[in-house]
């Protein structure tokens, strides 16, 4: 049975968020609920898996295929980037739960002391990395000190909140932070993507490889890292000391790079993966109508987002980044690339999310191209210039150059830059050296990635201010699925 997993992908200004898995299989596809409606659309399908007691006893052994979407850049959790295959060898200390809390997952308690500012975080007995060395306090003090001391790691800033640490006992670390913070356990599960404190590396592992432990990964999850054959294949094999007893079933996991979306396509439609990372459209729209593929597809907070880089001219001024979000036509957009199924968002967080603000939807700004062309103006008028460079990935050069088209018309002149995927992570996100940027990001907590924790110190691209009631972190936009024209439920963000 071959499977598709979604992936909300990086892009600027409008639509929301959603996981999206492959799974070669058999059966037919799933429909829409409410197909007598007007507007029927497709929403989660099978979020979080697949029914454990209608598909019977797992099967011990064999080997799983798994189409990526790219290249990994590294395994080093202190260097941003998107690793498919990074929780097959590391597990974290705690997990997201759906309501957007954490609770203990590879550790077992986390809890503070004093309101939020000093959190102890006590770990299970017996863990072990894959090399043998035990997982305790020591371990995870030194794996949160790495991100602590390297600026460019996206938990960076959240780290430099932590004013001590100190080994209570060997399975028992006490940390301070500089002020109170009740979310700070959302972030020992969050993904290396985004920053996170909860996954941990052998200090063994660290000390023989150095600075090139991204290639030789070894962690406590539930396979060990075997091989990685740069643009081929990642290899990893079953941990039989793994924390629970008796997992993993597979005996084998390979992770291969498929940048190419119809390549990837195809490839879990003739049996090369069996399962594959997907994008909306491309992929999830057919799979959703083929009986021999089964859709794993989650709604999110999140969305298709527009970064601005505050720390340097145009969007350091609000009026610039104001004139984007207002020069942006939802509809002409939903038109012109997505089947008209967008949904325009007013917020960053879905209705049902506790981190929804009423009073943000109020004040969200609307298309408005005369408002926006004012702004420029005044901008322009000021000194300020208004030629700026849109960097993306290569797969969103006809996104890009929609959005080249919409500033036009407002007195914007941009020049877009392309880069694949691998690319895009090291030289535009790490660097930080862009003006506007896109991305597709999903998230549960408004910490770290929304509101900046994930940003290197340089860029502030996602500012945690408010004006005007209109959060500065993202603006975002859903989608509207019908059968026809396939599940799009995702978000796309600008904020000012």
């Amino acid at each position: 049975m071959r499977h598709v997993r979604s992936r909300t992908r990086w892009l600027p200004a409008l639509v929301a968020s959603a996981a999206l898995l492959l799974l070669a299989g058999c059966g037919a596809g799933p429909t829409a609920p409410g197909a007598a409606q007007e507007e029927p659309r497709i929403t989660s399908i099978n979020p979080y898996g697949g029914d454990l007691a209608a598909e019977g006893t797992p099967k011990r052994g064999g080997t799983a295929r798994i189409g990526m979407d790219r290249e990994v850049v590294s395994f080093d959790t202190t260097v941003q980037n998107a690793n498919a295959a990074a929780f097959a060898v590391y597990d974290t200390l705690l997990r997201i739960k759906p309501d957007g809390s954490a609770e203990p997952y590879m550790a077992e308690s986390m809890d503070t002391t004093d309101g939020g500012t000093t959190w102890r975080l006590g770990l299970r007995d017996g863990v072990r990395f894959t090399d043998g060395t035990p997982l305790d306090a020591e371990a995870v003090r030194i794996n949160i000190q790495r991100h602590i001391d390297k600026l460019t790691s996206p938990a960076h800033a959240l780290a430099t909140r932590i004013t001590s640490m100190r080994v209570v006992d060997p399975m028992t670390l006490e940390i301070v932070l500089d002020r109170p913070f009740g979310a700070f356990p959302v972030m020992f599960g969050t993904p290396i993507s985004t920053g996170s404190l909860g996954v941990v590396i052998s200090p063994a592992a660290l000390q023989q490889y150095g600075d090139d432990i991204g290639s030789h990964p070894v962690g406590a999850g539930p396979f060990k890292f075997v091989e990685w054959v740069r643009d081929s294949r990642i290899v990893l094999e079953r941990n039989p000391d793994y924390w629970q007893a008796g997992m993993p079933y597979l005996d084998r996991l390979e992770f291969r790079p498929l940048s190419d979306t119809e390549s990837r396509y195809a490839s879990i439609q003739n049996g090369d993966v069996d399962l594959i990372y997907g994008a909306f459209n491309e992929e999830l729209v057919r799979a959703v109508e083929n009986p021999n593929l089964r859709v794993y597809y989650g709604e999110q907070n999140g969305g298709e987002l527009m970064y601005f880089n505050f720390a340097r001219p145009p969007f350091d001024d609000r009026r610039m980044r104001e004139a984007v979000v207002r020069a942006i036509d939802l509809d002409a957009l939903s038109a012109v690339h997505y089947s008209n199924q967008i949904v325009p968002a007013d917020s960053l967080f879905t209705g049902a999310s506790p981190y929804h603000d009423a009073t943000a939807s109020q004040e969200w700004p609307a298309h408005d191209p005369e408002a926006a062309r004012r702004l420029v103006e005044e901008y322009k008028a000021s000194g300020g210039t208004t030629e700026i460079t849109l960097k993306t990935v290569n797969t969103w050069l006809n996104f890009a150059q929609f959005i080249q088209a919409q500033l036009a018309d407002v007195g914007i002149t941009v020049n877009v830059q392309v880069y694949d995927l691998a690319q895009y992570a090291a030289q535009v996100v790490q660097s930080g050296d862009f003006d506007l940027s896109t991305t597709v990001g999903s998230f549960d907590s408004p910490y770290p990635a929304p509101c900046g924790w994930s940003a290197p110190a340089a860029t502030r691209t996602t500012a945690s201010t408010t004006t005007r009631g209109w959060t500065s972190c993202w603006t975002s936009a859903r989608a509207r699925s019908t059968p026809a024209s396939g599940p799009r439920r995702t978000r796309r963000s600008s904020g000012s």
